[in-house]
């Protein structure tokens, strides 16, 4: 695993990762455009939550790229990628026992978002964050999940929105546990913390 992690911390990789990012970061916020269009404004922030966790990490493998660490960034990325990563497995693959198909955009979703969850625990390792940043970005986790399910500003899955109540439920101990995940890889860990390749 060390020398996967190695490799992932190559200036060669972390670019070809930072444009994977990107491009999938543009891509997300895109695709949530119709959404956006019918969102009150003071909302904005808190609807688009899978692009918006791409973009955390854009800025910390940014920051890689510089030879820099950026904690809150980072502490923001490994929390988001893997919750909205997972998420939206766990919604497609509700969709898909609801309705009994699943269009082919969905599979995407599916693999995309594995790919999410992954890679920002793959690079645990090379985070530098402290328990305030986690703090901070609890908070920030949680507070979104009360905009998603109380202001009803979560992504629109139309076959599921029978299951909001159980769906809010689900999200907030998938926030729980990606902030546990976080600590114990990004915290406590000490002893697998790497630095980048030079």
């Amino acid at each position: 695993m060390k020398f996967i992690q190695y490799i992932l911390g190559l200036k060669p990789v972390l670019l070809i990762m930072f444009i994977i990012n990107l491009f999938g970061t543009i891509y997300g916020y895109y695709w949530y455009q119709s959404q956006l269009s019918q969102t009150p404004l003071h909302f904005y922030l808190f609807v688009p939550d899978s692009p918006t966790a791409s973009l955390f990490f854009v800025i910390v493998l940014l920051g890689f790229l510089l030879k820099r660490n950026f904690p809150l960034m980072e502490a923001l990325a490994i929390v988001t990628l893997f919750k909205y990563g997972v998420w939206a497995v766990i919604m497609n693959l509700l969709v898909l026992k609801v309705n009994g198909t699943l269009p082919w955009e969905g599979y995407m979703l599916i693999a995309s978002h594995l790919g999410m969850a992954i890679q920002g625990l793959l690079y645990a390792p090379y985070y530098r964050f402290k328990p305030i940043h986690l703090i901070v970005v609890g908070i920030w986790t949680l507070h979104n999940d009360v905009i998603d399910y109380v202001f009803e500003m979560m992504p629109r899955y139309s076959y599921l929105m029978s299951y909001l109540n159980e769906i809010g439920y689900m999200t907030f101990w998938l926030s729980m546990i990606s902030l546990l995940i976080a600590y114990v890889m990004g915290i406590r860990n000490k002893e697998t913390k790497m630095d980048l390749p030079s």
